[in-house]
């Protein structure tokens, strides 16, 4: 994975790397473990056990460190699920959760 990839995919890499104190290596580490992060599959989990609160919490774990690391193309969906958890909104997560999963199978190919 190099900063011309995450570009591509649409991250905000200074932004990212200005938090990452302008350490690529750190920044592309970070990155790495974000892609992994375990909130994924839980939120998963939780938005079919119908769990809004576990699924809140996941969200907005994943929000946090999306939006920190500037990964765009998954910060804004997942932050926009976030706020309907929030709210505690019974809606149709899916097309959200769909675009979340998809961006980061997208980052994970970059691996």
């Amino acid at each position: 994975m190099t900063i011309d990839q995450l570009k591509s995919f649409g991250a905000n890499t200074e932004e990212g790397l200005g938090r990452c104190l302008g350490r690529e290596d750190f920044y592309l580490r970070m990155v790495r473990a974000g892609v992994t992060d375990a909130h994924f599959e839980a939120l998963e989990k939780h938005l079919a056990e119908h769990d809004l609160k576990g699924a809140f919490e996941d969200a907005h774990a994943l929000k946090g460190v999306m939006a920190t690391l500037a990964l765009t193309p998954i910060a804004q969906p997942v932050s926009e699920m976030t706020e309907h958890l929030r709210a505690g909104e019974e809606m149709d997560y899916a097309p959200l959760l769909k675009t979340v999963l998809t961006k980061r199978a997208e980052l994970a190919a970059l691996l």
